[in-house]
């Protein structure tokens, strides 16, 4: 009886399967969770390279008037400019930029972006992040 005992406590057969068991679930969730990670730096991204795009058109000068001086981009062409360079993912959404021209006067405006995603960390539903990144742009004179 006692050698049975002995034989069964030294068989390791199918100790990989039962730690395997084990830590998969764990290392699958902290894989979803850095792809879900990366989603939001490529969100960030998105929005800072249309930011930068808004803000190179918003110093163009797109015509001359009569009088001599630049007609600028428009705030929502602004606003339509940036909207059309956002990238990232689909997994959250972007409101509408924003343009402020209430420092138009000082000769610049400013436009944020902001984006809303529900973290998904497969196992259970994390918290909403927002991100909200903003750039200035000086105006042609």
């Amino acid at each position: 009886m006692m050698s049975r005992h002995i034989k069964l406590r030294n068989d390791e057969r199918g100790a990989a399967i039962v730690e395997m068991a084990l830590s998969l679930p764990v290392l699958v969730a902290m894989i979803y969770g850095i792809f879900t990670l990366g989603q939001l730096f490529e969100a960030n991204a998105g929005m800072q390279h249309a930011l930068g795009e808004g803000a190179r058109y918003g110093t163009l000068c797109l015509s001359m008037s009569s009088s001599g001086t630049c007609n600028l981009p428009s705030d929502t062409q602004l606003s339509s400019r940036v909207s059309a360079k956002l990238f990232g993912t689909h997994n959250g959404t972007f409101d509408t930029p924003a343009v402020d021209s209430t420092t138009a006067a000082s000769g610049y405006k400013t436009i944020t972006v902001t984006y809303h995603q529900t973290m998904n960390f497969l196992f259970f539903t994390g918290p909403a992040i927002t991100l909200t990144r903003s750039k200035r742009v000086y105006l042609a004179s």
